[in-house]
């Protein structure tokens, strides 16, 4: 789908009901500003395959097992060399992209992206495309040294019809920009069902404004606490310890994304990022590491945010809150 025809689609109406009139609700801007965004990538080389049956009865023999008892895998190719690593950093790169400029939403394989980022993030997967494509070009260049790796390691278990002739076509990356509108014809041939949809749909864009501040939330916890940690943790010797210049960067780059993609559809969310932001605004990690006063001041003012975070997460309704893992 071309960047025209994408936004086309998201610039159709949503519903009579909706529209961005200054008295809309978070659901409805988050209904009328963005639009969905999927990212796939297909076909991508699988790299692992189940043993056969015989081959699991033979492994299972050795520990006095039954083989349907048994799962068992065999690795085709080795994961770790350069180039193949350098074919799956661009899919990790684009999946984190993708995330960044979009919000959640409960559909799978589903995000909303703001209809002005339209155009620059297809501009970003045509140049991932084209970085894949030669990726690809020198995983192909090195494959023959590759399978014949996979067989000294495999031994019996090789066998050359686990492998294609060649890797190109094989790994693919595509974005979409699908409609996630009831369809107008519906309106006169079933009214009814119409309805029906639009409901459902509404439902679905109030648990994305949900999901969106629950991921801000946890982000946000996340990385205070964890810069809290590292202003105020000492090592064995009393001092305090080192820590990284993205405990700080990352927080500057989440405030920015916040104000990118924020609905303000909590108060209080908004209320603790602008205290966060305060606290660091004129933190940076040399000074952070070499004045203890102001290393200190900032940790104290980043700890009631770090409490309310808390407090926030704790008593969301129904709802788990997915933490990330520290940076």
């Amino acid at each position: 789908m071309s960047i025209a025809e994408a936004m086309d689609r998201m610039n159709t109406p949503a519903d009579p009901h909706t529209g961005n009139n200054g008295n809309t609700s978070p659901a409805d801007t988050l209904r009328v500003e963005f639009g969905a965004c999927a990212v796939s990538f297909t076909p991508w080389l699988g790299t692992s395959k189940t043993l056969t049956v015989d081959q699991k009865d033979q492994a299972a023999r050795e520990f006095g097992a039954e083989g349907k008892s048994l799962s068992a895998g065999k690795k085709l190719l080795n994961t770790k060399h350069e180039r193949f690593r350098a074919v799956t950093a661009i899919k990790t790169n684009t999946r984190k992209e993708w995330e960044r400029v979009s919000l959640p939403y409960p559909d799978p394989g589903v995000r909303l992206i703001r209809q002005e980022s339209v155009g620059p993030f297809q501009d970003y997967i045509d140049r991932a495309r084209n970085q894949l494509d030669r990726a690809v070009d020198d995983l192909d260049a090195v494959f023959w040294d590759l399978k014949q790796d996979a067989r000294r390691r495999l031994g019996d278990l090789y066998n050359p019809a686990d492998y294609p002739e060649t890797l190109r076509g094989l790994f693919g990356l595509e974005v979409s920009f699908p409609s996630i509108e009831p369809p107008d014809y519906l309106r006169q041939l079933r009214p009814d069902v119409y309805e029906a949809e639009r409901a459902r749909i509404a439902a679905r864009f109030d648990e994305a404004v949900a999901m969106a501040e629950e991921s801000f939330t946890s982000e946000l916890a996340d990385m205070v606490g964890h810069l809290v940690d590292c202003l105020t943790r000492r090592g064995e010797d009393g001092r305090p310890k080192t820590f990284k210049n993205s405990a700080v960067g990352n927080l500057r780059e989440f405030f920015e994304r916040f104000q990118s993609l924020s609905v303000r559809s909590n108060p209080e969310l908004d209320r603790l990022v602008e205290s966060a932001q305060t606290a660091i605004a004129n933190a940076n990690p040399g000074r952070l590491r070499g004045e203890p006063i102001f290393r200190q001041s900032v940790a104290d003012r980043l700890a009631p945010v770090q409490s309310a975070l808390a407090d926030m997460m704790e008593s969301a309704p129904r709802r788990n809150i997915i933490r990330r893992p520290p940076r």
